[in-house]
């Protein structure tokens, strides 16, 4: 296994590092003050024009959609992974600003994968161009959506038309202005295999019978993107709006997923990355009981031990996306599951210590680590809970013990 950057990711992280130290990182303080005037003015979800000038700056430098390989940019999943990484240094800008954010990049991955021509003319354009965002509207309130197969939501046919009826909620990005369309998962045959039952279809977001009726913090936050809780009371669509074939839904709910958790995953380590230089220069600066932090021996175990867990996690990652890359997804199932829980753990513990290394400081707006510990936490549900992804791995283990 190699895993060194190709030339051409080698020039696009030296690119990508030099946009965040230049643009994205002195953007923040502005991106933080452009919010807290629109949260004082009642529009919580508005994006901030800072957001924008970044979009326009990233992509007259060609940093743009650098997740779909074969947009011109031609990256593997190995080669994405280490810009992805870096991008999770400032994980509320940097992935927007290059459009590689999510829930978009899933979305863009489907309609590209999946998609009519006519679907992808209609959606998949405007949000490559950054014109537009999108919501996947999966989970739902009253189910275990962890298991796909326990979707209420129905998508019955009716002529040349799809209605769908149900409730989804953690809606990501549906909040949001510049959201104009929905993938929804429902059921359009309950009777056929498990397996079989679900379907994937596009509705714009002002379709009749939508009702976004609130937002979801977390933890105590309010994201600017949002993550809605949406209502389907008698939706109508027509029959075109279905993704790939009926039955089909989760298939392709899979497929959207394997690389999507190695660009969640190597932002992770960005964030324990910024997490662990931030832990150290607080060290260096605070002085209890007569010697600085950074010679105490718990905080030096806490660096050295982060210094390894990072290291770990990163090999892991880099494993599962070489996998991807040569020998496809299903190739990487064991690896896919086993990034999804170590990297996000491991990203918490060490957001955790330095948060306790800052004391006061590091649960209030000072410093961004109270922020990036919400969403870390939060990683360990998004796409799957971490106990989802132990019961797949050791499944896999067992199997060929297990007749």
């Amino acid at each position: 296994m190699d895993f060194g950057l190709s030339p051409k990711a080698t020039e696009y992280a030296a690119k990508l590092q030099a946009f965040m130290d230049n643009e994205v990182f002195p953007a923040e303080t502005i991106y933080h003050q452009e919010r807290a005037a629109f949260i004082k003015a009642g529009n919580p979800h508005k994006l901030p024009p800072v957001i924008e000038e970044l979009k326009k700056k990233a992509k007259a430098q060609g940093l743009w959609n650098l997740f779909l390989p074969h947009l011109g940019h031609h990256l593997k999943v190995t080669d994405y992974a280490t810009l992805a990484e870096i991008t999770g240094w400032s994980p509320d800008i940097a992935p927007e600003a290059i459009n590689c954010a999510a829930p978009d990049t899933g979305n863009m991955e489907v309609l590209d994968m999946f998609g009519t021509e006519s679907q992808k003319k209609k959606w998949l354009e405007p949000l490559l161009n950054g014109e537009i965002r999108s919501g996947f509207a999966m989970t739902e309130p009253d189910v275990a959506s962890s298991d796909a197969r326990n979707i209420r939501t129905s998508i019955k046919r009716e002529g040349e038309h799809y209605v769908i009826n149900g409730t989804k909620w953690w809606t990501t990005g549906a909040m949001d202005e510049r959201c104009k369309i929905l993938i929804v998962m429902g059921k359009t045959n309950p009777e056929a295999d498990e397996h079989k039952q679900q379907s994937m279809v596009l509705v714009p977001i002002d379709t009749p019978g939508v009702k976004v009726i609130r937002n979801l913090d977390v933890l105590g936050y309010v994201d600017q993107h949002g993550h809605a809780e949406i209502s389907f009371t008698d939706v109508k669509v027509p029959i075109s709006n279905l993704i790939g074939k009926e039955g089909e839904g989760f298939a392709i709910a899979q497929a959207r997923l394997g690389p999507g958790r190695v660009h969640h995953c190597m932002r992770a380590i960005g964030m324990a990355e910024r997490a662990l230089q931030l832990m150290i220069k607080r060290s260096l600066v605070r002085n209890p009981f007569g010697k600085e932090l950074a010679r105490q021996g718990v905080i030096q175990e806490w660096i050295a031990k982060a210094r390894i867990d990072i290291e770990q996690a990163r090999l892991l990652v880099l494993k599962t996306a070489w996998l991807i890359d040569n020998q496809g997804a299903k190739a990487a199932r064991k690896e896919i599951a086993a990034i999804k829980v170590a990297v996000p753990q491991m990203a918490q513990e060490i957001i955790d210590r330095a948060i306790q290394a800052h004391g006061g400081a590091g649960v209030s707006q000072d410093t961004p680590l109270a922020a990036m510990f919400a969403g870390i936490r939060v990683l360990r549900i998004v796409d799957g809970p971490d106990e989802v992804h132990l019961r797949d791995l050791a499944r896999l283990e067992l199997k060929p013990y297990i007749s």
